[in-house]
């Protein structure tokens, strides 16, 4: 499958493991919950870490673990939910989180241009080539 990172398409080479699946080898991004509850043993994992936030997460709960973090997902599970708008902020602007910063799940193509503004540099839309195209539309800010 394909995602927007950098404002090209490219190859995902992430797996999301969700809570109640095994750990698998590779690139893998696990939900917060899993990863507070499994810190010890995802350390030790072989391949890059990423860690999944729902709107509802608080970003400073990462704390000390945000450096080993090579992607955050901002999972917008309704596209009228902006909070994780803040989030991406928060991690680039306050904590300067330098890895990947991924959009997935329910967001508008629209809010690409938006979210890129915050922080935010790889998309995983659910609609891939609306929401490449739009990325282009906007030139100038206002703000």
């Amino acid at each position: 499958m394909q995602i927007i990172k950098n404002n090209q398409l490219i190859e995902n080479t992430w797996t999301y493991v969700s809570d109640d699946a095994p750990v698998v080898s590779g690139n893998i991004c696990v939900s917060l919950a899993r990863w507070q509850a499994e810190k010890a043993d995802l350390s030790k994992h072989a391949g890059n870490l990423g860690v999944r936030l729902s709107s509802t997460d608080d970003v400073t709960s990462l704390g000390s673990d945000l450096g080993i973090f090579a992607l955050i997902e901002l999972n917008f599970a309704d596209f009228m939910d902006g909070r994780s708008f803040s989030q991406a902020y928060l991690l680039r602007n306050r904590y300067h989180f330098q890895g990947e910063i991924r959009a997935i799940g329910k967001f508008l193509s629209d809010q690409t241009f938006y979210l890129s503004r915050v922080g935010v540099n790889a998309f995983e839309p659910e609609n891939l080539p609306q929401a490449h195209a739009t990325l282009n539309d906007f030139t100038v800010f206002y703000q």
